[in-house]
């Protein structure tokens, strides 16, 4: 990788799809991809584990100057513990985003309000694991003060790996049109619907998406892989289009998404934007 960061002639990665966690809950995350639980439907052996000190020296190891640690709650009264423990690592390790989630909940909009005014700089909503509508009444008002207030949401609303009932692109479009300056980040490009997500990318000015897991080898297998027909649109979205990984929670090594992304032969342009410029961008980095 670093011969590809030297062509390039940028500092490193800007990863914006990560993951750490509290424990327990960090415990129970990692059970649930070990034993391929009903949201997961397939084996999934993580490839990297450790404390938080091993595994960000393992991310900065490949040379991710930034990312994030994404939290999501999945029920009531969770979201402010978790944004509470994020402030607590984004002191401990000064290159990690400062990161928030919330939850369909009354006081939702305050306590999302309360941490933008502190610094959250990045959100997390995960509709699958917290099995919730992105179009819940108890979360309007919260969408309302994000979209005010420009912060980005990391997505994951696309129906894989496995699909329920809350995801898929309707809701998430018929959100837009109630909120059009939304700045969402489309986790895994939406996968396995990305053409509609890719569309949300091009007609709303503040909709972007991240390139977690796709193109992978793991990801084409389990639910096919990336079409070949999308990609001059996404060459389109240059600005638009952002690196993330899922680490830890990845079952191959973290180069292999990299040389994926790069395999793609969008051009070197591109793929600088899409590997560091984007994300220094969007978040006030330069590092240069």
């Amino acid at each position: 990788m670093i011969d590809t960061l030297d062509r390039l002639g940028i500092p490193g990665l800007f990863d914006l799809h990560t993951h750490f966690y509290p424990e327990p809950m960090g415990t129970k995350v990692r059970a649930v991809f070990e034993t391929a639980g009903p949201l997961i439907g397939r084996p999934w052996p993580l490839r990297y584990r450790g404390t938080d000190e091993e595994l960000v020296e393992t991310l900065t190891g490949f040379g991710v100057r930034h990312f994030s640690q994404l939290t999501y709650a999945h029920r009531p009264g969770m979201a402010e513990f978790l944004n509470e423990w994020s402030v607590g690592f984004a002191q401990r390790f000064p290159a990690a985003l400062r990161c928030g989630t919330f939850f369909p909940e009354p006081g939702a909009a305050d306590y999302v309000r309360r941490r933008i005014e502190a610094g959250v700089e990045l959100f997390k909503v995960h509709v699958q694991v917290g099995a919730f509508w992105v179009t819940d009444p108890l979360l309007d008002d919260a969408w309302g003060v994000l979209a005010e207030a420009g912060t980005p949401i990391v997505l994951h609303a696309g129906s894989g790996p496995v699909p329920t009932e809350f995801t898929g692109p309707g809701p998430v479009e018929t959100l837009l049109e109630r909120h059009p300056r939304l700045a969402l980040v489309m986790a895994h490009l939406g996968a396995p619907e990305y053409a509609e997500f890719i569309a949300m990318a091009e007609r709303y000015p503040n909709v972007r998406l991240d390139t977690t897991m796709a193109f992978t080898d793991f990801f084409a297998e389990m639910g096919g892989p990336f079409p070949v027909e999308l990609e001059p649109r996404l060459v389109d979205l240059a600005d638009k289009v952002l690196l993330g990984s899922d680490f830890p929670n990845i079952p191959y090594d973290y180069a292999h998404q990299i040389e994926a992304i790069e395999q793609l032969g969008l051009g070197d342009e591109w793929l600088a934007r899409v590997l560091w410029h984007n994300g220094a961008e969007l978040f006030g980095r330069s590092d240069q």
